[in-house]
This record gives C-alpha cells, sequence and structure tokens, in this order.
C-alpha cells in the first residue's frame, strides 16, 4: 500500500437559504411529516434559487472554506469537481471556479461519481499528490438536485436538497490525512437509480423520470445496506484498524434509516456517525462534507481524529476512505 503524502488542510461548506419542509411537501404530494421522518430520517432540505446553480454553491462553500482556514488558492495546480448537476454540458463547473477566484495555470475537471463523488475526487486529488504530479488540489463538491427532481413522485421529492462542500488538499508528507481507500461498483444495478440524457435506454428498457431523478429505493436500500458494511471490513483489513480505533463514520446521508442499518451491521456505534440528511436532505456528492462540517460545529469532529467517510450511489458506485483529520486552524 503506497504511504500518502497529501494532507486536508482546510474545509468549507455552503446551504441555499431557502427552505423546503416536510409540511411544505405535504401540499404538494400525497405524504406527511411523520410519513417522511420514519422512512427517512428527513425533516427539511434547502432549495436553490432559480438563478442559482451548482457553480454559484460551489464558490460559496470555497469562499466559506477560506474564512475558516489560513489557507491560499493562487497556487492550486489542479481543480476536481464533483457534480451531478453542472449549470451547462460544458463548461464545466471547475472552469467556473477557477475563473471566479483567478487561479492561474490550474487544471480543472468535472467528475461523476454520484453520491460518491466527494470521496472519489479527495482520492483523485490524493492520487495526483502522492505521485508527485501536483501539490496542490481544490476539491469540490456541489449539488442542485432540486432542479431535476419529480415533485409530482412523492418517492424521491421527499429525498433530495441542495448544497456544497469544498476541501484543500495538499502535499505533506509530516502529516498526511489518508490511511486507506476501498471501493466498489455494480453496474448492473445502474437500473435501479438513474436520469436520462442523451439516451433514454438503459439495460434494454426504457427509462423513466423524462430527465427527472428516477429511483427504485427498496433496491437501493438493499444494495447499501448489504455492501457497504463489507467495504467498511475491507477497509479496517487493509489498514489494520479496529473499530474502536475508529473516531468518527461520515456516510454519505442518504437517508438516516439506512444509515442506521449499516452501522448496525458494521458494528459501529451509531453515536458515531456523522450525518446531514436531517436539515439538508440527500444533497448527493454535498452530503459527507456537510456532515462532517455539522460535526466539527457540533464539537464532534476534532484534529487528530480518525474518520472513515464512505460515498454510495448511482452507478451502482462507492468508495471507502480512512483518514485522519488535521486541517490547518
Amino acid at each position: 500500500m503506497t504511504v500518502s503524502t497529501a494532507r486536508i488542510t482546510a474545509l468549507g461548506t455552503y446551504v441555499p437559504e431557502h427552505r423546503i419542509t416536510n409540511t411544505d411537501l405535504e401540499k404538494m404530494v400525497e405524504t406527511s411529516d411523520e410519513w417522511i421522518v420514519q422512512r427517512t430520517g428527513i425533516r427539511e432540505r434547502r432549495a436553490a434559487a432559480a438563478d442559482q446553480f451548482s457553480s454559484d454553491l460551489g464558490i460559496a462553500a470555497v469562499q466559506n472554506m477560506l474564512s475558516n482556514h489560513p489557507v491560499q488558492l493562487d497556487d492550486v495546480e489542479l481543480i476536481l469537481v464533483a457534480t451531478t448537476t453542472a449549470d451547462y454540458q460544458f463548461p464545466s463547473v471547475a472552469t467556473q471556479i477557477q475563473s471566479h477566484f483567478n487561479i492561474s495555470r490550474a487544471g480543472a475537471l468535472d467528475l461523476n461519481a454520484t453520491c460518491a463523488g466527494f470521496v472519489y475526487a479527495l482520492h483523485m486529488a490524493n492520487s495526483f499528490i502522492t505521485s508527485g504530479l501536483h501539490r496542490k488540489v481544490l476539491v469540490v463538491a456541489a449539488e442542485t438536485m432540486t432542479k431535476v427532481v419529480d415533485y409530482t413522485d412523492r418517492n424521491t421529492c421527499i429525498l433530495f436538497g441542495d448544497g456544497a462542500g469544498a476541501a484543500l488538499v495538499e502535499y505533506d508528507a509530516e502529516a498526511p490525512s489518508f490511511i486507506g481507500t476501498v471501493t466498489d461498483s455494480d453496474g448492473s444495478g445502474g437500473c435501479h437509480v438513474y436520469r436520462s440524457g442523451l439516451s433514454d435506454q438503459i439495460a434494454g428498457a426504457t427509462m423513466n423520470g423524462q430527465g427527472k431523478i428516477y429511483q427504485n429505493g427498496r433496491e437501493v436500500y438493499k444494495w447499501a445496506v448489504r455492501t457497504v458494511p463489507q467495504g467498511i471490513e475491507r477497509l479496517l483489513q487493509q489498514t489494520g484498524y479496529t473499530l474502536d480505533q475508529i473516531d468518527w463514520f461520515a456516510p454519505h446521508s442518504a437517508n438516516l434509516k439506512m444509515i442506521d442499518s449499516i452501522t448496525d451491521k458494521s458494528g459501529l456505534s451509531a453515536a458515531k456517525a456523522l450525518t446531514s440528511a436531517e436539515w439538508y436532505g440527500n444533497t448527493s456528492s454535498a452530503s459527507i462534507p456537510l456532515a462532517m462540517q455539522q460535526g466539527i460545529e457540533d464539537n464532534k469532529l476534532k484534529s487528530g481524529d480518525t474518520l472513515i467517510i464512505y460515498g454510495f450511489g448511482a452507478g451502482l458506485t462507492q468508495m471507502g476512505m480512512l483518514i485522519q483529520w488535521n486541517p490547518k486552524s
């Protein structure tokens, strides 16, 4: 296993001001606050304004990061943005962030690993830095899921919200953050959660949703609850860590009931789970940085803590990562 030389030095987040409560959704579809909370644990979610897009949310998250940590962007060499809801097919969100902050001589790339996107982007940043190709990478996860939700479909509209997170990854051989990584995918399950694009066919069948999110929640739930605990076990075996050495667990905040099942099957204490779904909903790739920030604000996640972050979602794809949290402060 290659020893990392990359450190996560800063974190920032942003959510839009507008709130969509469960009571608001009761006026749109046949549902209730009690029904939503019992099945998902979600109480409200944030929604971007009509003229507010993923690039705007990502820029605000980076600005928040700069206000929270003594870091700078002028020597960033690469910008990686995890998003499934880019403002445009092209140009990329990453180039818009590059332009806003006037970061010269930086590469810029969007990547789509859906709800695992933030972890994938961190993995890429660590890989580029540890290989010696770059010394500083800006990672952003930004999503405007409410713009692609069908608000006549109560199975999906109750879940999703908008938000963004940003992290700075820098060369530091003395205090690296990255301890181990596991990844997995099952493309045969892509038919269970998708959004149509140029093609409206998947696995030989016509897609539903007409450009909006479609999800077979039962199948995705079963897949995540079965495979994520297996991934956590692999991660611990790879790194030589034990469960009692893990301070916190920040999975993708898709559904709090799902997270309860995952922690139970993994042998992790539910009290160690850092989540963001209750007040922000499922924000896809942004859910993990939002959960980490919530953990910091709640005086839980502290410098020196060990943390498993674990993204999973459409594809079907997943990635888990064991890190030490040691930002600059």
